[in-house]
């Protein structure tokens, strides 16, 4: 469904990484795409009917583009719904979600990825697309016909939470899978090192009486998976990195000239391992929020470029999973709603900067997806998310649109918060 009636948004800071834009001008908009961004539109002649959106004092941007969320359906509608989780992105500026494979049934058939795009488009309002299954069912001894997951529409192929044991599997998918242009986007995690382990590793960890997962389950898998990608050529995305250790691997992969790239959640960007003193379960995520040297080697990473995408690792769950003691909770906290607002914290702390972070949220995996989006070029699909920096505002869960409420952010403090999303020119979300 497209907007029939043209619209301006006038008078607002334009930032668009896509093109190192960051200055005041208006953008036009008609036909679900963007027109031209220029100072002064507002005056020139403009298409019958143009709704004027004054937009002084606001920040606007492409709509962001989250690589890396869980979303229950099909098989698991009462954690999260297609329509519920567009619902939840379009309020937090999110105007394109990947969704993961580990549904039920798994997504890794074309009929299920049609399935997926279909419900989508019927009850979806923002853009979604699913990552297939790089493995049948998810268990890591049998690859998926990749071409044909690619023909249905799959963006990326990924084993979601779980990481493959075998070196060989990965080794024939990354082989098979550069036919066909693949991501290959992995879970960097050994299951054997990680154990029972529920929390870092390490002196906070011993004195909460609490199983640590060591940093080495991420670094030793990551190391593994770059150096398939050497020999295979294939590109490869690691799917969320926690710690310092696994940076100088990442660096050392883009040195050599690998087709790698890497997220960080933006829970592992704004929390660390000590926010789960109280064994507040919320805070309880995979992999485990680490020590703050960690956090800020991340920072400094996304700053930098280093690590290339920053997502929210949606992960919706029952209040009943998360309400018990701390090693037996469920793992995982949603962040579709929250992630811009936690992103703009680090902007207003200095960590990071505007353009950095819009671009790390936005274009860059629009980019590495091959998908329309994270640009505001003339001639681009019409997503974009309007930002009022200066509104400040505390986070009640009981708000969120998402179909659960774990999340580690409740009743924080933002400054900064989207006002209103658009999606191929329509607005989907405005906030009152």
């Amino acid at each position: 469904m497209r907007e029939s009636r043209p619209i301006l948004l006038t008078g607002g800071r334009v930032v668009d990484p896509s093109r190192d834009l960051d200055r005041h001008a208006d953008v036009l908009i008609a036909d679900g795409v963007i027109k031209d961004i220029a100072q002064g539109l507002g005056v020139a002649g403009l298409p019958d009917g143009t709704e004027r959106i004054d937009c002084a004092g606001q920040i606007v941007i492409p709509g962001l583009v989250d690589m890396r969320a869980f979303i229950g359906e099909p098989g698991a509608e009462h954690r999260e719904t297609l329509a519920s989780a567009s619902q939840a992105a379009a309020a937090g500026g999110v105007t394109t979600v990947i969704c993961q494979p580990d549904t039920d049934p798994v997504i890794d058939d074309p009929a299920i990825v049609d399935f997926v795009k279909r419900r989508a488009r019927d009850t979806a309002i923002v853009n979604i697309h699913p990552m297939a299954a790089l493995t049948r069912g998810l268990l890591g001894r049998e690859m998926t016909e990749i071409g044909l997951l690619a023909s249905a529409g799959a963006v990326a192929f990924t084993d979601a939470a779980h990481s493959i044991a075998s070196a060989q599997v990965l080794r024939r998918a990354f082989t098979y899978g550069r036919d066909f242009d693949a991501l290959i986007v992995h879970h960097t995690e050994d299951a054997t090192l990680t154990g029972e382990g529920v929390m870092n590793e390490g002196e906070l960890a011993s004195r909460l009486g609490l199983a640590g997962v060591p940093k080495a389950a991420e670094t030793i898998v990551l190391e593994r998976d770059v150096r398939l990608a050497a020999i295979t050529r294939g590109r490869y995305h690691a799917a969320s990195l926690t710690c310092a250790e696994s940076l100088a691997v990442l660096r050392r992969a883009k040195e050599e000239g690998l087709a790698v790239t890497a997220s960080a959640s933006i829970n592992h960007l704004a929390l660390n391992e000590r926010d789960v003193v109280g064994y507040r379960t919320f805070f309880k995520v995979a992999p485990p929020l680490r020590a703050e040297e960690d956090r800020e080697a991340l920072l400094a990473a996304v700053a930098d470029g280093l690590i290339d995408v920053v997502v929210s690792d949606h992960n919706p769950q029952d209040v009943e999973v998360k309400r018990l003691p701390f090693s037996e909770a469920a793992f995982g906290a949603i962040g579709l709603e929250t992630m811009l607002a936690t992103g703009l914290r680090l902007v207003d702390g200095g960590a990071l900067d505007l353009m950095t972070l819009v671009r790390a949220m936005s274009t860059r995996p629009a980019e590495i997806l091959g998908l329309d989006a994270g640009t505001l070029k003339p001639g681009a699909a019409a997503d974009i998310a309007v930002i009022a920096p200066d509104e400040a505002w505390i986070l009640d869960a009981a708000t969120l649109k998402s179909r659960c409420r774990n999340t580690p952010f409740d009743e924080a403090r933002f400054q900064g918060r989207v006002v209103r999303t658009l999606v191929a020119g329509r607005t989907v979300y405005e906030y009152v």
